[in-house]
């Protein structure tokens, strides 16, 4: 689970469930601001099972669709906040790695997205 107490501190894991990427989680705690804020909405959720990334999103969130680029960026951080807090990480050398290989899947794609809208 990521989540952030209530000083903005990026917290992992699941009571009794606290292993993340060596398994064991399956759903996400929601944050507690998006608990208390009765317009919060969720924007995506990704998944990992069958060997693929399947994909629940909310597109009509913002008019312009790049606002995502905003958003995506904006997770790389709390994911470069993650390594570095919890396993000691430089933040920066972080956001570098996801930046190369994101600009690497963009040239160059793994595989190729399928699947419709949900």
């Amino acid at each position: 689970m990521s989540a952030t107490d209530p000083q903005g501190t990026l917290r992992v894991g699941i009571p009794g469930e606290e292993i993340m990427f060596g398994r064991k989680t399956k759903e996400l705690l929601v944050p507690p601001a998006a608990k208390n804020d009765p317009r919060a909405i969720e924007l995506i959720r990704v998944w990992a099972a069958d060997g693929n990334q399947h994909v629940s999103i909310s597109p009509d969130v913002w008019d312009d669709p790049a606002t995502w680029g905003v958003m995506l960026v904006d997770l790389a951080k709390h994911v470069a906040t993650f390594y570095a807090e919890e396993r000691g990480m430089d933040k920066h050398a972080v956001l570098a790695r996801i930046k190369t290989l994101f600009e690497a899947e963009w040239d160059s794609p793994t595989s190729e997205v399928t699947g419709n809208a949900v």
